[in-house]
C-alpha cells in the first residue's frame, strides 16, 4: 500500500557542530520546508523519531554517532517517584491556561529571563525576539502554548504539540527566580502533559532526544517507564549508543 510519507522529500544537512555533545560534529536530516506540516504526516514521522522546532520536522543523521535517541513516556504506565509525587502535589495551586501558540509579551518577557539566567552558555544566547518567535510561535491548530500562573504571575509556559497519538513536549521555560525552585516548574510541566494526554486518552508523551553522555538530558529518565526508538521499534531497554571522536 502506498504511504504518502514515500511522497515528502528530506534533505541532509552539512556537518556542524553538535549543540549536545560539544566535541562532535552533527548531520540532520529535514523534511522539505516548502512542504506544509500536516497534522497527520507530522504524527506519523513523531514516531520514526522526528521533532518539530518552528516550521521544521527534523532528525538527527550522524554518520558515526548514535547517540541521540528519541523517548516517550507511555502514559497510563507512569509511575511517579516520591520527588515527582511532592512536584506534583506543591503545584496544585497553579492556575493552567491553553493558549494558541502566538507571540506575547508577556510569554517574551519570561523565556528572556530564563535563557540569560539559565541557558547563557547556549545556543539561544542572547535572546531574541525574532529567533523566539521562529522557534515556538506557529499558526498551526495542534501547537499550544500553555500557561502556568501562580496569582494571577505568569511562572511558566510549555510549548506542546497535540498528536493523532499523543502529546509532544517541545520546550518549557520557567521563572528562574529562586523562590520558585522548590517547584521545579520544568518537570511539572512534563506531569501536567503526561496527565493532560491521560485525559484525552492519548498513549504517549513524546520528550525528544535522549543522550546517555548529557548531564542536560538525564532528568528525562526520571519519568518512568521510559521507552527508547531502537531502529523502527519502541522499546523499554535503555538502547546502546556510540559516538566516536
Amino acid at each position: 500500500m502506498h504511504s504518502p510519507l514515500q511522497d515528502l522529500r528530506f534533505f541532509l544537512t552539512e556537518p556542524h557542530g553538535c549543540s549536545y555533545l560539544g566535541a562532535h560534529e552533527a548531520t540532520t536530516l529535514f523534511m522539505d520546508p516548502h512542504t506544509p506540516v500536516d497534522h497527520d504526516m507530522y504524527s506519523a514521522l513523531t514516531l520514526m523519531g522526528f521533532r518539530r522546532s518552528g516550521t521544521h520536522l527534523y532528525r538527527p543523521h550522524c554518520q558515526e554517532c548514535n547517540a541521540c535517541v528519541s523517548v516517550r513516556v507511555p502514559v497510563d504506565d507512569f509511575t511517579p517517584d516520591r520527588s515527582l509525587k511532592r512536584t506534583e502535589r506543591a503545584n496544585q495551586d497553579l492556575t493552567v491556561v491553553e493558549r494558541p501558540a502566538c507571540f506575547d509579551d508577556e510569554h517574551y518577557a519570561l523565556y528572556e529571563r530564563y535563557i540569560r539566567a539559565r541557558h547563557s552558555d547556549g545556543e539561544m544566547y542572547p535572546p531574541a525576539i525574532e529567533q523566539y518567535r521562529a522557534f515556538l510561535n506557529t499558526s498551526h491548530d495542534f501547537s499550544r502554548l500553555v500557561e502556568f500562573r501562580l496569582d494571577g504571575r505568569l511562572l511558566a509556559v510549555a510549548a506542546v504539540d497535540f498528536l493523532t497519538h499523543g502529546l509532544s513536549a517541545i520546550y518549557t521555560f520557567f521563572e528562574p527566580d529562586e523562590a520558585f525552585r522548590s517547584r521545579s516548574l520544568g518537570s511539572w510541566a512534563v506531569i501536567w502533559q503526561i496527565r493532560k494526554a491521560q485525559s484525552l486518552g492519548l498513549d504517549h508523551v513524546y520528550l525528544g532526544y535522549w543522550i546517555n553522555e548529557s548531564q542536560k538530558m538525564g532528568y528525562k529518565q526520571r519519568f518512568k517507564p521510559l521507552e527508547y526508538l531502537q531502529g523502527h521499534r519502541w522499546r523499554r531497554s535503555i538502547p546502546m549508543t556510540q559516538t566516536h571522536h
